[in-house]
C-alpha cells in the first residue's frame, strides 16, 4: 500500500476520539447534512472523512488525503486498481483504512456511518461508539448494491446509537434498534433568510421571462421529470429553474422544453442568490419507492428565504406542513404553482 500524505492534520490540542465518517456522499459534492454535522464536530475533535473509492491504472491501492479550505476536516479518498474484484476493494479499503489509522494514531475513534456498505471493510475496527446515520432507505434508490441490506442489518446490531432522516423513516425502524431516534435535518436560517433581505439576486436567473419557478438538490431518480415536462409545457410564460448535479440519469433522459432550464450546481453560498430570483421554490419529487421516506432539508431552508413552496405529496412533507396549501395533491401540483404565484406576499419583479 502506498500513501500520499498531504499534511499533518492540525485539531485543537487534548481532544480525544476522532471521527472517522464514512460516506457515500463526498464532501464537495453538495453541501448535506453529513457536511453540517461533521463541520461543527470538527471544531473539538478530529473528523477523517473517509469517502467512497476511486478507480485508478495504478497497480497497488493508496489513499489521497484533501484539505478543504475553513475547515478542520480531512477528505480520505481510497484509489483502487480498477481491475481489482470485489473482495479484493474490499480487502484493499480496510487495509488502507487500518493503515490510515496506525500513521495518524488514531485510537478508539467514533465511527459514523452514512454508507451501510463501508461497514463491510470497517467491522473489524474497535471504536469507542459506532453510529448509523440513517438518512434515507438507501436500498430503494436506483442502482443499489445487492447486498446493501445484509451489510446494513450487520452494522444496525453493532451499532451504539442510530438517527434517522425523517420521522417515516423513524416509524418504518423504530423497533430494529433499541437506541434510535429520530433527527430530522436543521436549517441555517440566517444564511437562506439572506434572500429576502436585500441580497443581489442571481443575474441569469433574473433576466430569465415571465414568473422563475426554481428547485435546487441533486436530480436524480427521485426527481419527478414528466411531471416537469408537464407543467413547463402547460404553462410557457413561467420559467422553471433546476438547479444541481445530475446523479444517476444522463442529459439525454432530461425534458427538453424551452421554459425548462436545467442550470447545474451552484455552490452553497449562492443558493440564497438563486432564491432571491425566484418567485416560487419547487420540491418535483416523484412518487416512488426512493422518495418513500425522504425528509427534504430545503423544505425549511425555501421557507428560510420567504417563499411559497409547492410540493408533491411526500410523506414527511405532509406530516410537518401539510397544514398549507402548498402541499397538493399530484394532479393539482401545477394549479397549485399558479395559486402560490397570485398569492404571494412578496413577489419577484418580472
Amino acid at each position: 500500500m502506498n500513501e500520499q500524505i498531504w499534511r499533518e492534520p492540525h485539531f485543537t490540542a487534548g481532544t480525544t476520539n476522532p471521527i472517522i465518517c464514512f460516506s457515500h456522499l463526498r464532501w464537495d459534492f453538495v453541501l448535506q447534512r453529513p457536511q453540517h454535522l461533521m463541520n461543527r464536530f470538527g471544531r473539538s475533535r478530529p473528523i477523517y472523512f473517509f469517502e467512497e473509492h476511486f478507480p485508478t491504472d495504478h497497480h497497488s491501492a493508496y489513499l489521497e488525503y484533501h484539505p478543504f479550505e475553513g475547515t478542520e476536516i480531512v477528505s480520505v479518498r481510497p484509489r483502487l486498481p480498477k481491475v481489482w474484484d470485489e473482495k479484493q476493494c474490499r480487502d484493499g479499503l480496510g487495509q488502507l483504512l487500518r493503515l490510515m489509522m496506525r500513521l495518524n494514531k488514531i485510537v478508539d475513534p467514533i465511527l459514523w456511518f452514512y454508507s451501510p456498505t463501508m461497514y463491510s471493510f470497517a467491522r473489524g475496527t474497535e471504536a469507542a461508539a459506532v453510529v448509523y446515520d440513517c438518512m434515507d432507505e438507501l436500498a430503494n434508490f436506483r442502482f443499489a448494491p445487492a447486498n446493501l441490506k445484509q451489510i446494513e442489518a450487520e452494522l444496525m446490531q453493532r451499532a451504539d446509537l442510530v438517527l434517522t432522516g425523517g420521522t417515516s423513516l423513524f416509524e418504518a425502524r423504530r423497533h430494529s434498534h433499541d437506541n434510535i431516534h429520530a433527527f430530522p435535518s436543521g436549517v441555517d436560517i440566517a444564511h437562506f433568510a439572506a434572500a429576502r433581505s436585500g441580497i443581489a439576486a442571481e443575474p441569469a436567473m433574473v433576466d430569465l421571462p415571465g414568473k422563475k419557478l426554481g428547485y435546487y438538490g441533486v436530480i436524480d431518480e427521485r426527481i419527478d421529470l414528466g411531471l416537469l415536462e408537464r407543467v413547463a409545457r402547460a404553462r410557457p410564460e413561467w420559467s422553471i429553474v433546476m438547479v444541481g448535479p445530475l446523479a444517476k440519469l444522463g442529459q439525454d433522459e432530461l425534458p427538453r422544453v424551452p421554459n425548462l432550464h436545467f442550470v447545474g450546481p451552484r455552490p452553497y453560498a449562492d443558493l440564497p442568490r438563486c432564491l432571491a430570483a425566484w418567485d416560487v421554490a419547487l420540491m418535483p419529487f416523484a412518487i416512488n419507492d426512493a422518495t418513500r421516506f425522504i425528509s427534504p432539508t430545503k423544505t425549511p431552508e425555501y421557507l428560510a428565504a420567504g417563499l411559497p413552496v409547492v410540493s408533491t405529496p411526500i410523506v414527511d412533507v405532509v406530516a410537518s406542513y401539510g397544514d398549507l396549501p402548498a402541499v397538493p395533491k399530484r394532479r393539482r401540483w401545477s394549479t397549485t404553482a399558479w395559486m402560490s404565484l397570485r398569492t404571494s406576499v412578496s413577489p419577484r419583479p418580472t
